[in-house]
């Protein structure tokens, strides 16, 4: 990730200089025009069109022709230096990053099964994302049938998702009300932020909205059961309509930051009802590359220096442990305390008679005949009497 963080950095260098010379460029340019536009109406007011010029206004116009090359050149040579910029972020790219990766590829990995997986998660992930027709030309292009049943659901989280963006409830509160049992089932609290939401938009409208606002609080009637002290808010609120919201107590009723929170919160339940998870896989899959990948370049490297090649010849196992951080966490793990492994299906952990657990693998090592000696306790025990317990 430093390396990410390093182009970064030239990048958002690249961005400000950007964004400078174009205030700069708009502003100098918007200057000589007002400057050499006065000059010009103040000649033709002094001595017409075809009248010799003074030698005062000679000079005058040889300044003027002297501040418009300079700003020119100015404005050249910082666009000079933009390009500098933009070269830094090139070497930058070429420095931190390896353009071969080929190197920690499996040869075998896309078999037809694999081929066949990656495509159906491309083309889930392009529904997802609501480029339907990118989908549909990828399952022509790699033979992939489709149900589209698959495809319905998407065609509609996409549009309802469309819509809170633009800050359009109604969509999303017509399928919250239609799939009122399942969310409360899950115990979910989106339908009441949907009528939450909308009701802050009526406040907004101020006194205009109050009666409508006031007919449309009997939505929160379901909710007050678990979300009194929040209708208890919205209801207070009323009192200053006539000073506006925004003058009130209750101004952080209009954080902008909800109508985003609305979006995640509807992504996230609308897809635990259809079975699936909040993220797209492969958007998942690549981040948890893009973190890896430095460190499988340097084990391949050290691999290869060294010469010992067998340490990695397995397709499902790594010679060392990458760190993808707490958000590739997905389920629990447990690594065997004596032999500092990660369980696996085929050494799962084992759970003693005293309580203590340890690897199959440890146990089979550990046993002396008939009988085993805790490792962590003076117990003994049949070996026979261990557990296997899951996570």
């Amino acid at each position: 990730m430093d390396q990410c963080v390093t182009v970064e950095r030239e990048l958002e260098k690249v961005l400000h200089k950007f964004s400078g010379y174009g205030q700069l460029c708009e502003r100098g340019l918007e200057e000589l025009i007002d400057y050499t536009g006065g000059l010009k109406h103040e000649i033709l007011q002094s001595h017409g069109q075809d009248a010799e010029l003074s030698g005062t206004l000679s000079l005058v116009l040889t300044q003027c022709c002297k501040r418009i090359k300079d700003t020119v050149q100015k404005l050249a040579s910082d666009h000079k230096d933009i390009h500098s910029s933009v070269s830094r972020v090139g070497k930058a790219i070429d420095k931190n990053f390896d353009s071969d990766i080929s190197s920690v590829g499996i040869d075998g990995c896309w078999q037809a099964d694999s081929q066949r997986l990656l495509n159906e998660v491309m083309v889930e992930h392009f529904f997802r994302q609501g480029m339907l027709d990118v989908a549909e030309e990828l399952c022509q292009e790699s033979g992939l049938s489709v149900d589209p049943s698959q495809k319905e659901p998407f065609v509609e989280l996409n549009r309802i998702l469309e819509a809170l963006k633009v800050r359009v409830l109604r969509p999303a509160l017509e399928w919250a009300v239609s799939n009122r049992e399942m969310l409360i089932a899950q115990n979910s609290s989106l339908e009441f932020k949907l009528h939450r939401l909308y009701f802050i938009s009526l406040l907004m409208g101020g006194t205009t909205n109050q009666r409508e606002a006031l007919q449309y609080a009997k939505n929160f009637q379901p909710f007050a059961l678990h979300h009194q002290k929040d209708i208890q808010v919205l209801m207070g609120s009323l009192v200053y309509l006539r000073q506006g919201i925004e003058n009130s107590p209750y101004v952080h009723l209009l954080d902008a930051n909800q109508w985003a929170d609305i979006c995640d919160i509807f992504t996230r339940d609308a897809c635990a009802l259809l079975g699936l998870s909040v993220e797209s896989p492969l958007s998942v899959s690549f981040s948890a590359g893009c973190v890896a990948l430095p460190a499988l370049i340097n084990i391949k490297a050290v691999i290869e220096q060294r010469q010992c090649t067998g340490v990695w010849n397995q397709k499902d196992e790594l010679p060392i442990e990458v760190d993808l951080g707490k958000k590739c966490w997905y389920h629990s793990i447990f690594a065997c305390p004596i032999l500092r492994q990660q369980t696996t299906d085929n050494n799962p952990p084992m759970k003693l008679v005293c309580g203590h657990i340890i690897s199959r693998d440890a146990l089979n090592k550990m046993f002396n005949g008939s009988k085993l000696k805790c490792p962590y306790c003076p117990m003994e025990q049949s070996p026979g009497d261990a557990k296997q317990i899951f996570f």
